[in-house]
């Protein structure tokens, strides 16, 4: 029989990782399973048989673990640099290439099918066996909350998975039908049938929001701790828990873990998915739907009076991202603090010693309004293209390093000109100057600290948060479900406020239609007002304000696609030059790159080519070979 190097991964693994601030844990795994493989090799060393994981619940936990591990979160921006919105000076990348022609479905950066079904494999067998294995087995109590939680974790962790997968690899095949991906729920042996056809979208759906219920029906919604047994659940309550054992199991040590708050926002973000113009036809779930999913999380928080009025620049707020600062209002989920000058190694401009990774467009720039609220192609805007960057959306100056700012004492010079710092001329952030230089005439901002130095010689490293959920992403989410299925100000059924709310609030927590010091212009937020009243134009500025809000979060490739926009609009930057005598600078908008992308099929992702031709019941999205 012929081996899958799907699978070819040894079985004896140790995996020693940090969890969340949880103990260490060093699991020697004996077998490593997975979903396509039709032979399993033996261990080579330290063969033990599976049921050795039920006297030894470090040994069980690892494989829960190995589900963490799989988490498909990017924590730099990788992905936009294949979109409208960035190009990268990084000629190896394997995202440009995808974007400048070799997408292929044997050459396909953006899978997730390896991984996540790998993960979804650890994660069966660990529900297979988490009623068996001996968590706390002089405790009853104990041991039921252990493994309720546990569970939980498990059945979050999948659905995310699977939603990944759906991301990546759900489409329509030749024969009409949109389909997601083999739905396994169950362990896999060197005895099960690997060549499994693919489920349908709709049914893959509905197995997600299956785990997602039982995980929010087994988790808290927060992990805190109890101050007393009278606040223990009954369930535990009758088992005889006590309060300190409790807060052990679901106390706030076990924060960052999977929870029911993670899990129900997980189902919402399935849900906006499959009600999306891509999928909404055969998956099942409709724009009503999903706003009122979107709606269940974000009324944890209060609805609008848990919108966080700083969450637009989090990543600013120096105090919240130190270890030692309580949770960021704007962040539902997020990976461990992290201290080191990684991402301002990579897109710092060169004089400042970084590498210049991802150079925002010119598209994107366009797409910020001006303070007033209106587009810059509207033509009571005041845009001036003699003078592009002046009285524009606070957010640019945030997340874009334009030509002529300054930046860490040092003014930037972008256009094909000398800029003076002290007695120093430096031309390497020009444009095209160097190999690290911007493409595009713009440096990266959003993400990035600037009291890092990551100059070898004086390294200055500072803490990191790496974001999983925002809140604004499911308020935003929550805005395009609602104006889809009721219009911008319809609420018809009672959950308080609107597609309209959540842009307004979006929009003046920026610091648009206001003055200097934050107060309202006499004209208020016009364009706002006229998208109000037509559906369609509000489609178009919620979608622009998801563009600002969540640029260089990886989430633009998959947006353009689930909301089968074009995927290959050329990419422009700026080249600015400067009248020696005058100084006067010309701007002049110029192509960068050219994104060779087929929209009449490349919409959806395609399944590994290896599978298709190793698995007959497998069948390909349209267009794909």
């Amino acid at each position: 029989m012929k081996q899958n190097n799907y699978i070819k991964e040894k079985r004896s693994m140790k995996m020693t990782m940090k969890l969340l601030g949880a103990a260490f844990f060093t699991v020697q795994l004996s077998f490593f399973v997975s979903s396509c493989d039709d032979m399993f090799e033996p261990a080579d060393e330290n063969t033990r048989q599976e049921d050795a994981m039920y006297e030894e619940s470090a040994y069980a936990h690892g494989l829960l673990i190995y589900g963490y591990e799989r988490l498909p979160y990017l924590t730099t921006t990788q992905t936009d640099i294949a979109t409208d919105d960035a190009v990268t000076n990084l000629k190896s990348s394997s995202y440009l290439n995808m974007a400048t022609g070799t997408w292929a479905s044997d050459n396909n950066p953006m899978s997730q099918w390896d991984n996540c079904k790998n993960g979804i494999q650890y994660l069966n067998l660990f529900l297979a066996n988490v009623d068996k294995v001996k968590w706390a087995p002089t405790a009853v109590s104990k041991q039921q909350m252990f493994t309720d939680r546990l569970k939980g974790e498990a059945f979050g962790l999948r659905a995310l998975l699977y939603y990944y997968l759906l991301q990546a690899h759900g489409g329509y095949a030749d024969d009409g039908v949109l389909y997601g991906v083999p739905l396994l729920t169950k362990p896999e042996d060197g005895s099960s049938n690997f060549n499994q056809p693919r489920a349908t979208f709709a049914d893959c759906v509905k197995q997600c929001y299956a785990d997602c219920d039982s995980a929010m029906a087994l988790l808290p919604a927060d992990y805190q701790d109890i101050a007393n047994n009278d606040e223990i659940p009954e369930k535990y309550k009758a088992l005889g828990a006590n309060y300190s054992n409790f807060n052990l199991v679901f106390g706030g040590k076990a924060k960052g873990l999977m929870s029911g708050k993670v899990a129900e926002a997980i189902k919402a973000q399935v849900a906006l998915l499959a009600a999306s113009p891509a999928f909404r036809e055969q998956s099942g779930v409709t724009s009503a739907e999903a706003a009122t999913l979107c709606a269940n999380v974000l009324n944890r928080i209060g609805g609008m009076e848990g919108f966080d009025p700083t969450g637009n620049i989090w990543y600013k707020n120096k105090t919240k991202l130190d270890p030692s600062a309580s949770e960021m209002p704007e962040i539902l989920w997020r990976e461990d603090r992290h201290k080191n000058a990684d991402q301002e190694r990579e897109n710092f401009p060169p004089t400042l010693y970084g590498s210049g990774r991802v150079n925002p467009s010119q598209n994107l720039v366009d797409a910020f309004p001006m303070r007033n609220g209106l587009p810059i192609t509207d033509p009571n805007s005041g845009y001036d293209p003699k003078n592009p960057y002046a009285n524009r959306d606070p957010r640019l100056a945030d997340d874009i390093l334009y030509n002529g700012m300054t930046f860490r004492r040092s003014v930037i010079i972008t256009g094909t000109y000398p800029a003076v710092n002290g007695t120093k001329t430096e031309t390497d952030d020009n444009l095209n100057s160097i190999s690290t230089s911007t493409r595009t005439g713009y440096y990266l901002l959003k993400l990035l600290r600037d009291d890092v130095s990551p100059q070898s010689s004086s390294l200055i490293e500072q803490q990191h948060i790496y974001p999983r959920i925002r809140y604004t992403e499911i308020f935003l989410a929550y805005a395009e479900a609602a104006n889809d299925a009721w219009g911008p100000k319809n609420d018809p059924n009672g959950i308080g406020y609107t597609a309209y709310d959540v842009i307004k609030a979006i929009r003046q927590r920026a610091g648009l239609a206001t003055n200097e010091i934050g107060m309202p212009l006499p004209e208020g937020d016009t364009y706002l007002e006229d998208c109000a009243n037509d559906q369609t134009k509000m489609t178009s500025l919620i979608r622009n304000e998801r563009r600002l809000e969540l640029c260089f979060e990886n989430k633009r490739f998959w947006d353009l696609r689930r909301w089968l926009l074009p995927l290959n609009e050329t990419v422009k930057g700026m080249k600015i030059d400067r009248n020696e005598d005058t100084e006067e600078l010309t701007y002049t908008v110029i192509d960068v790159e050219d994104r060779v992308f087929d929209n009449s099929y490349q919409m959806y992702g395609p399944i590994p080519k290896g599978e298709i031709l190793k698995w007959s019941n497998l069948k390909q999205n349209k267009g794909w070979q």
